[in-house]
């Protein structure tokens, strides 16, 4: 790893889950305090992306990984110029996420892949954006992690299994692994 990505406070984190499983909850926690302590921090949530960067895609396999694509572009190029990228996406494919582990990694910017662990049914009980009873209901096809795969990351950073753990203590996992790993200057 290069002198950039080591202690630079650039670094991206990548928070990967299921929907509804937490990763933006923690990412923004995480971005406060990340913020009031005085680092750079953007938290570039999948959604939004999707919204602005990724318009026009659909939920099949090529455009997910084109999505993931983009959003580990623009996290690695904030992250090589000192930025904490917080990336609370779904990204369900492991390939793609190794993709974009190994952009990082040839660009020497520090990454690390937290799996935000929440099993399918507390998922389904939290449903903050109603997509799961959109699902049941037959409205809606493709849901990840239920009619669609999930790949669940093999050897992720960090595990985080938030129906066992609060928002507060999740971010505070994730803090301890950027300090853990020398990447908060």
């Amino acid at each position: 790893m290069s002198e950039q990505g080591q202690g630079s406070g650039g670094a991206t984190v990548w928070l990967t889950g299921l929907p509804s499983a937490g990763k933006t909850t923690i990412a923004r926690a995480l971005g406060t305090r990340l913020e009031h302590e005085g680092h750079r921090v953007e938290v570039l949530d999948g959604d939004e992306i999707r919204e602005f960067l990724s318009a026009g895609l659909g939920f099949g396999r090529t455009d997910r990984d084109t999505h993931v694509r983009r959003i580990g572009f623009v996290a690695e190029l904030l992250a090589s110029h000192g930025v904490l990228a917080l990336v609370p996406v779904i990204a369900p494919y492991a390939d793609t996420r190794a993709e974009v582990r190994r952009r990082h990694e040839e660009g020497g910017t520090a990454y690390l892949e937290v799996h935000v662990a929440t099993p399918v049914e507390v998922c389904s009980r939290r449903d903050v954006k109603g997509l799961y009873a959109r699902q049941a209901a037959g409205e809606l096809s493709g849901l990840t992690g239920v009619d669609d795969p999930y790949e669940e990351p093999a050897a992720p950073d960090l595990r985080l299994a938030t129906q066992d753990r609060g928002v507060s203590e999740s971010a505070d996992a994730v803090y301890e692994l950027l300090t853990e790993r020398g990447l908060l200057a």
